[in-house]
């Protein structure tokens, strides 16, 4: 089942192989299919986003069943325990109450010679969120996407989301969706809805920024769109890393290993220790654990094949590793998180220490869920805020400023070969203003 490396170069070559697996051979027939379906959206509307909602999903819509009616959202109060309201309600002002500390302020800088220099931050006119449905439900991506986006001021915040059996889209989505203060939402999924997000329908607007996980074919039509809108990130397969010394608990460290491979037959899941003890228990609990696992034969591939134990000398060596996977969850459990926290430099989301599994993060401890995967956490960070705002940079010259700097900017554009530049200074330096 898990493989237990002990040589450090065969663990690197483990882990890029990892990294890599969504490099599949079948990618450019998807991309072929991706791009054909954004093409008849753009070109047909409406009635290319029936056509692929029947074809993909099953499911016969007419124009007016693609908004979900305000007698749907009244009725998914009904159809939800009070335990999941509430939940919804305490993940809901944890992340409100994290991301309004994300906000960017503005700001302005007064210098000599009344030279003024800042920069303006406004969020965009119009937010897509994405939200992976059908037959399964994730309101905790719901409120992932919608809170920071109503964070960042955007005026207008819209949900696509595939339709379920009976063209139903599930309560604890549409819960979700209105206690974070969203009630345009639309039931369509797969690059269809993607397409309708970036170009606009007769029904759906098009939008500035695109946001939310989803399968292949919502990555890459993300991707093909990007440009046109802007994306939060092209999102792999969900991963974690653990990071384990002689006091992590083994049983628990499974289970962590387990909650992330029950995701997809993609997810990945690696530990790495410096106790061959911990390492042989892990694997037995595994083994263990999976026996009556309701997502067996999912979660059994997944460890099969992107599952590794890898044992080190050191804490030091754990890290470097880590940091060359670049996870998008990192646990930390060891004796002291903090002092190892130092040596990790790339990673989505770090959890520290033995009572923080990582599925209080995918709920509800404030931070996004939404976070860069397949390595990409050497350079991206996590959905938030920022992701639904925009800057602009304030520049204002007196006379006198101008006339100080004239000369060098002369120099420059003569350098480039640009005299209207040059022009634009000196005609204003002669002139006055």
């Amino acid at each position: 089942m898990l493989r237990i490396i002990t040589q450090r170069a065969e663990a690197q070559a483990e882990l890029r192989r990892i990294c890599d697996r969504t490099h599949d051979d079948q990618v450019v027939h998807k991309e072929a299919t991706v791009r054909e379906v954004l093409q008849a959206v753009k070109r047909q509307g409406d009635r290319s986003l029936l056509h692929y909602t029947a074809e993909f999903d099953g499911q016969s819509l007419k124009p007016e069943d693609l908004r979900v009616s305000g007698s749907e959202l009244d009725a998914a109060y009904q159809q939800v325990s009070k335990e999941l309201l509430d939940a919804i309600g305490l993940a809901k002002q944890n992340i409100e109450a994290f991301h309004r500390q994300r906000v960017p302020k503005s700001w302005v800088q007064f210098g000599e010679d009344e030279v003024v220099l800042g920069k303006r931050y406004t969020p965009v006119d119009r937010a897509g969120l994405y939200v992976p449905g059908g037959r399964a439900a994730y309101p905790s991506t719901v409120l992932m996407n919608a809170i920071p986006a109503r964070v960042a001021g955007v005026p207008r915040i819209v949900i696509c989301t595939p339709p379920g059996p009976e063209k139903t889209v599930n309560p604890a989505v549409l819960v979700a969706a209105q206690e974070a203060g969203i009630q345009e939402i639309y039931r369509v999924g797969g690059a269809q809805a993607i397409a309708a997000l970036a170009y606009g329908t007769e029904t759906i607007p098009k939008v500035d920024v695109i946001t939310g996980p989803g399968n292949i074919y919502v990555t890459l039509a993300k991707k093909q769109v990007f440009g046109t809108v802007g994306i939060d990130s092209l999102a792999g397969p969900s991963e974690v890393l653990i990071i384990a010394d002689s006091q992590g608990n083994p049983a628990h460290i499974a289970t962590d290993l387990l909650a992330q491979a029950e995701h997809d037959p993609l997810a990945a899941a690696i530990l790495i220790t410096t106790d061959a003890q911990i390492a042989r228990k892990v694997v037995a609990q595994v083994e263990d654990q999976l026996i009556d696992h309701p997502r067996r034969t999912l979660t059994e591939k997944a460890i099969a094949h992107y599952g590794v134990v890898i044992v080190v000398d050191s804490l030091q060596i754990a890290a470097e590793l880590s940091n060359e996977f670049a996870p998008e969850h990192l646990e930390l459990e060891v004796s002291d998180p903090w002092d190892l926290l130092e040596y990790i430099r790339h990673a989505g989301a770090i959890f520290l220490g033995n009572s923080t599994p990582e599925a209080v993060g995918d709920y509800l401890a404030g931070p996004n869920h939404t976070l860069p995967t397949s390595g990409s956490a050497r350079y991206a960070s996590a959905l938030g805020v920022e992701t639904f705002m925009k800057h602009s940079s304030l520049i204002q010259y007196s006379p006198k400023a101008l006339q100080k700097v004239a000369g060098a900017i002369d120099v420059l554009t003569k350098a480039e070969g640009l005299p209207s530049h040059g022009d634009s200074v000196r005609k204003r330096i002669k002139d006055g203003p």
